[in-house]
């Protein structure tokens, strides 16, 4: 079992990371404060905090603009070993960002089935900025992370899109050859996102999360990193 506080703490974020959607939990309104669970996607921001984009008239929508409190929980769907597989719940307060446009592209590169919600007025973007975190890396391997979750701001952040742009660029070398350390191949390939613990990668319809070995601040340190994503 890990006991370093930074790599337990990293481990669950990358967790987080991983995955695409979760089980959100609000207080209902209509219920007096009754638990109220929901399926939705999500984003893991930059700085390891989750993005919604959720509609006005949704139940979880209602709830969250009566009382922010909320928990989030995730595992990886495809593991039938739902006990004994990672997983992670992070419990903080969704609150309402201002605005589309700074969170649009990134959401639409991993949702592209969501265009048409844009047309939409009464979708908006919501951050759950995380106040503490569970995480189960396995049976009888639990821990809380209550403080340094997320990250300071880092370079990388406001350079993705050029990044992205330059590794998506035939021939692809990087990430053909991070396919190859797994053993895998594909025709179609394009990288979604990039962030200080790792990269997500589209392969033939499939997204596929690749951890850095150690963080990454900027364009050259994950450049130097690519040739060595965590396999582990």
């Amino acid at each position: 079992m890990n006991n370093d506080p930074m790599s337990q703490t990293r481990e669950a974020r990358c967790l987080l990371r991983a995955h695409r959607y979760g089980v959100l939990s609000t207080l209902s309104k209509k219920f007096d404060g009754h638990p109220f669970g929901s399926i939705a996607p999500y984003l893991t921001d930059h700085d390891g905090s989750v993005l919604l984009f959720i509609s006005g008239l949704a139940e979880h929508t209602k709830n969250i603009l009566n009382d922010p409190r909320v928990s989030l929980i995730t595992h990886d769907q495809n593991d039938p070993r739902i006990q004994t597989q990672g997983r992670v719940t992070v419990v903080g307060k969704a609150e309402p960002l201002t605005g589309r446009e700074p969170y649009a592209a990134r959401w639409l590169r991993y949702f592209p089935e969501n265009a048409q919600l844009f047309e939409l007025g009464d979708f908006a973007f919501f951050r759950i900025t995380p106040q503490s975190v569970r995480h189960v890396a396995g049976f009888g391997q639990a821990r809380w992370i209550m403080s340094h979750f997320t990250v300071p701001p880092y370079p990388l952040m406001a350079q993705e899109e050029d990044l992205l742009a330059q590794l998506n660029a035939s021939p692809q070398n990087e990430l053909r050859r991070c396919l190859q350390l797994r053993g895998l191949s594909a025709e179609q390939l394009r990288m979604l996102g990039i962030d200080c613990d790792g990269f997500d990668v589209a392969a033939d319809g499939r997204m596929l999360r690749f951890d850095f070995a150690e963080p990454v601040a900027d364009t050259d340190s994950a450049l130097a990193a690519l040739s060595h994503p965590d396999e582990e």
